[in-house]
């Protein structure tokens, strides 16, 4: 089963910033949507930011103009840069590789989560 691996989370202070990656392979991010979800205790699977296979990018409201996602490591990864981070950016962060092409198994590829923490 592929993985995707994730790394860069950790602590940092409110007005701070912060880059996650999810690396994989070029091969693997072709024909999909890469997705950065994140989860804060108690609250509901959030989608904050996407990437489609034609670099397109999308953001979530709360994060608009302080997070940036784009293709890194020359197409291996896919980062995730975050800006004027807010105590409420802390969460569990995972990044998903979703298939746009139906045929293109399995549908979805997912990371193993890193937790980002902002201090005030």
């Amino acid at each position: 089963q592929v993985r995707l691996v994730e790394s860069g989370g950790g602590l940092v202070q409110a007005g701070g910033s912060l880059t996650l990656s999810c690396a994989a392979s070029r091969l693997i991010f072709s024909n999909r949507t890469i997705r950065w979800y994140r989860q804060a205790p108690g609250e509901q699977h959030e989608l904050v930011a996407s990437l489609t296979d034609d670099d397109q990018a999308i953001y979530a409201d709360p994060v608009k103009g302080r997070y940036t996602i784009s293709r890194a490591n020359n197409g291996n990864a896919v980062s995730l840069h975050m800006t004027h981070m807010k105590p409420e950016d802390t969460a569990v962060y995972t990044c998903n590789a979703h298939s746009t092409n139906p045929v293109l198994l399995p549908r979805d590829l997912w990371g193993q989560g890193t937790q980002v923490t902002v201090s005030t």
